[in-house]
């Protein structure tokens, strides 16, 4: 009997060690490109049944243990799964949606705050790496979302169990590796959409009340300062909240720097370069060391893994941590510019169209082309 099951019971199940032998059944390609932790490819065509050799392959893979099949949709590993049955597995499940499906898994984390009327929740979107976050004030019942990503629900859900309401939604930036659901959220709530005024020079179609750098939000007794930090992107904004946490778009990663040419371009990734080291030495490493970063995503593996902490733990850093094990911090301008622009990596999948989508130039109104304009991880960091 062949077992139907969801990307978060997969994510459990992960979480929790269970043994099982996770096939993924795309071509060679697609699964090196991205795929779930600990995975195995065994290519399968559902026009074709599973030859001797793939079947001497999974025999070897998995033994006596249960299967899970995973592909793009759930098609492919549905039929997979099924071949296997009729070849004596026993313990066979499918994940339905399979890795579309498996880009949507959230987690919401709550990161500790000095103030008890402080709520910060981290949404985390598992398989991009995507970090969103709701902060509000719990005497007032406010929030603020910030980052949102195309599935609005989670934030709504997350702000809901929180006890907040949301009053406004703000960006850090014009995303390039996902299609923001900020602008959606916004109107679906019928609160104000915030930008850095610089979006207008990017043209951006979307109606947002601009933000300058200075401007403070606020949240009941909680306050919200824009901070300008242009580098990845010319309009990028971080959020100081209440003087201790930092909520730093694709700037300043737990682990890295954000990169500068999806903006500006391999020509001038250089004057993007210049514009972060001044970001990050001018503004944010003036802070008190023990500001909290909070980033904009956190690097993910095409094996799936998180390159700092694990997903349903606060992905966080101290300031004054980052201040001493970055060695690209500690950098000078002219170092600092060579190291981003000298050997940049991949590009996210479809960066140009998306960014089009998040400036209003461009709509997708299909679910199935926004899901694959977004899949594989992000690829922001320098």
């Amino acid at each position: 009997m062949v077992e139907h099951i969801t990307a978060e019971r997969l994510a459990d199940m992960i979480d929790a060690g269970e043994q099982f032998t996770l096939v993924d059944t795309r071509p060679e390609e697609s699964f090196d490109a991205w795929h779930v932790r600990d995975a195995e490819n065994v290519p399968y065509d559902p026009h074709e049944e599973l030859s001797d050799a793939q079947l001497e392959d999974v025999d070897e893979l998995v033994g006596d243990g249960p299967v899970v099949a995973i592909c793009g949709k759930g098609l492919s590993s549905t039929a997979f799964a099924f071949d296997l049955a009729a070849h004596g597995y026993e313990d066979v499940a499918v994940v339905t949606g399979g890795m579309e499906a498996w880009s949507t898994v959230y987690e919401v984390v709550p990161v500790e705050t000095s103030r008890e009327d402080l709520v910060v929740r981290q949404v985390q979107r598992r398989a991009k790496g995507c970090l969103g976050y709701v902060v509000g004030s719990r005497a007032t019942g406010e929030a603020v979302v910030v980052d949102a990503t195309r599935q609005t629900d989670q934030f709504k859900v997350a702000a809901q169990d929180a006890g907040l309401s949301i009053t406004r939604v703000l960006d850090t930036h014009v995303h390039a590796d996902h299609i923001s659901g900020s602008p959606a959220l916004a109107d679906e709530v019928g609160v104000p959409y915030h930008l850095g005024e610089g979006a207008a020079e990017r043209g951006v179609a979307y109606e947002y009340e601009p933000l300058a750098d200075g401007d403070v939000l606020e949240v009941g007794d909680v306050e919200i300062e824009a901070l300008h930090t242009p580098g990845h992107t010319s309009e990028m904004l971080s959020y100081l909240v209440d003087g201790e946490l930092l909520l730093t778009g694709d700037t300043l990663f737990v682990d890295s720097v954000g990169r500068t040419e999806l903006q500006f371009g391999e020509a001038d990734a250089a004057r993007g370069a210049e514009l972060l080291y001044d970001s990050l030495h001018d503004t944010i490493l003036e802070l008190p060391d023990d500001t909290t970063v909070l980033p904009g995503h956190v690097a993910v593996t095409t094996d799936g893994r998180y390159e700092h902490g694990s997903p349903g733990t606060p992905l966080t850093a101290r300031l004054g941590d980052l201040r001493e094990d970055l060695d690209v911090l500690g950098l000078d301008r002219e170092a600092f510019v060579e190291r981003l622009t000298a050997d940049t990596p991949e590009k996210p999948p479809n960066y140009e169209r998306v960014i089009a989508i998040n400036t209003g130039r461009e709509t997708v109104d299909d679910e199935g082309e926004a899901t694959e304009l977004e899949l594989g991880p992000n690829n922001c960091a320098a």
